[in-house]
């Protein structure tokens, strides 16, 4: 059932993967059906870049400014084949004008009769409504003139966790790690503790979804007990976050003294589906009750918008993990043995094992003749043996071409 259940998942990935070359191959008749939908697309893409571009211009012209922020939503929903609702559409825009206005009057009354700290007060109010509908540019801008009008260090550091979720929401990476920097950087400055561990848990977050699960694990465990950032997720995902990524990235002793032994985790697992399954029997062994908990964990995995991207690896990774572990206790093994702990068959089991092996993830050996898979485990100090060897050949290389050209 387990193999079956992979072999369905991975297919489905398969497609997935192929759906994009399909397209290409499409008869003439339907040529420029596609040639037509991607100029909509395009123009659709033109256009917003031209409102964005083009704001200021229309706001001095008595424009509304949620009027733009409008437009580019209703393109949006055009790239996706759906109706926008003209009535609806132009009620919410009134409602969030009305609501903005309101926002920008407390502004000028607050430079005109209160303080720094209340006009303070009033920008980031409306920074927070552009970010609250979705317009980040706005939101970005109205960031930056709160900041200037900001002091303590602390307030600094609560605007670059803003500006982060801004970017995280938009999945613009590369904003992501610009923030992160500045926020280190207040931090240097004088942060406090509280917010030093929130910046781990983005970092953390940003890791994981660039792919480093190493360090992801890493920063997701130091904030296991002092995790605050609910305005990211709930403390159950954040577990199922640091339990998967520690699946992927923790050596055996590591992954039960941290993880499965961990009180902060023990007492949200259960509310997770398979979850705990899925990591103690990955330690314990028991490796058909694994396979089974590993198709409910994947399927998680795909639905969620950071690890999604990444399924293929961590499903690669996370069956390597297992393989390797199982395989260590072993000089030889028979496939039909090793096919039984997993609760898989043998021509899917040999399959995994080729092409692990193939891709040198594997360090064993299959005798498709007698049905055995046989380790051959490398020796650590023969390999630190014969790179110094190999080293060494090649210093004494360039030594020698030295030589001849000072001769």
């Amino acid at each position: 059932i387990a193999s079956r259940a992979l072999r369905r998942l991975l297919r489905g990935l398969e497609r997935g993967r192929a759906s994009g070359a399909k397209q290409s191959v499409l008869e003439d008749g339907k040529q420029g059906r596609r040639t037509r939908t991607a100029a909509g697309v395009g123009a659709n893409a033109i256009r917003r870049e031209k409102e964005r571009k083009g704001t200021r211009d229309r706001e001095a012209g008595g424009r509304p400014a949620t009027a733009t922020h409008g437009a580019d939503v209703r393109g949006r929903v055009e790239e996706f084949g759906r109706e926008t609702k003209a009535d609806v559409v132009e009620e919410m825009e009134r409602k969030n004008q009305e609501e903005l206005e309101g926002l920008q009057a407390n502004v000028e009354d607050a430079e005109e009769s209160l303080g720094e700290s209340d006009v303070r007060e009033g920008l980031l109010a409306i920074a927070r409504f552009h970010k609250r509908v979705g317009d980040r540019e706005r939101a970005k801008e109205a960031y930056e003139k709160t900041a200037e009008k900001t002091v303590a260090t602390g307030q600094k550091m609560d605007l670059a966790f803003e500006r982060l979720q801004l970017a995280l929401f938009a999945e613009d990476w590369k904003e992501v790690q610009e923030e992160l920097l500045r926020a280190k950087v207040l931090f240097e400055q004088g942060g406090d503790w509280e917010r030093k561990n929130r910046l781990k848990v983005y970092e953390a977050l940003y890791l994981m979804a660039t792919r480093d699960f190493d360090g992801a694990a890493k920063l997701f465990l130091d904030s296991i007990a002092t995790f605050t950032c609910t305005e990211l997720f709930n403390y159950q995902t954040f577990v199922f976050y640091t339990t998967v990524v520690s699946a992927v990235a923790l050596e055996r002793p590591r992954l039960k003294k941290e993880v499965i032994d961990s009180p902060e985790v023990l007492s949200v697992i259960g509310d997770i589906p398979r979850l705990a399954d899925f990591v103690n029997a990955l330690h314990d062994c028991q490796y058909d009750t694994f396979m089974e908990a590993f198709i409910p964990v994947a399927d998680m995995v795909r639905a969620d918008r950071y690890l999604n991207p990444h399924l293929r690896y961590f499903m690669r990774k996370v069956r390597l993990v297992a393989y390797t572990q199982f395989l260590s206790s072993y000089k030889s093994v028979t496939l039909a043995s090793m096919a039984a702990h997993f609760g898989v068959s043998v021509e899917f089991l040999d399959q995994e094992i080729s092409n692990f092996v193939a891709t040198g993830r594997l360090n064993c050996k299959i005798d498709k003749v007698a049905g055995v898979i046989e380790t051959n485990r490398p020796d650590a100090k023969n390999g630190m043996y014969r790179d110094v060897i190999k080293q060494g050949d090649h210093l004494l290389n360039q030594i020698q071409k030295l030589s001849r050209i000072s001769d």
